[in-house]
């Protein structure tokens, strides 16, 4: 699980627990104008047509670190499908972030405002 802040200049994704360890990352920091969007897609988690690394994948347990896909660099922590956001980026490393949060529809608004 991932733990967001937003100050006026940026927005912190702070890798809680062991997932450090899992996603080979403990924190992200990103421009707040390189935030496109954020929402909730089932259906664009259940895809895995990614190749991991580094990081860890145990199917039906959790998905996390970085992924790649044909047009796409993704950085994931997930355990909780329910509860994970999709965070579109431009500019940055990673083109999408897929990660669990504590309250989905607060750490959506909080991205978007």
């Amino acid at each position: 699980m991932v733990q967001v802040t937003k100050d006026e200049k940026e927005t912190t994704i702070e890798i809680m627990g062991l997932h450090k360890l899992w996603a080979f990352k403990s924190q992200l920091k990103i421009p707040n104008e390189h935030i496109l969007n954020a929402y909730q897609n089932e259906a664009e988690l259940s895809n895995w047509q990614r190749i991991r690394m580094p990081g860890t994948s145990v199917p039906f347990l959790i998905h996390a670190g970085t992924f790649y896909e044909s047009d796409a660099t993704i950085f994931m922590d997930i355990v909780h499908k329910k509860n994970a956001i999709i965070v579109e980026l431009k500019d940055e490393f990673y083109n999408k972030l897929m990660i669990e949060v504590e309250n989905p529809e607060e750490a959506i608004a909080l991205l978007k405002g």
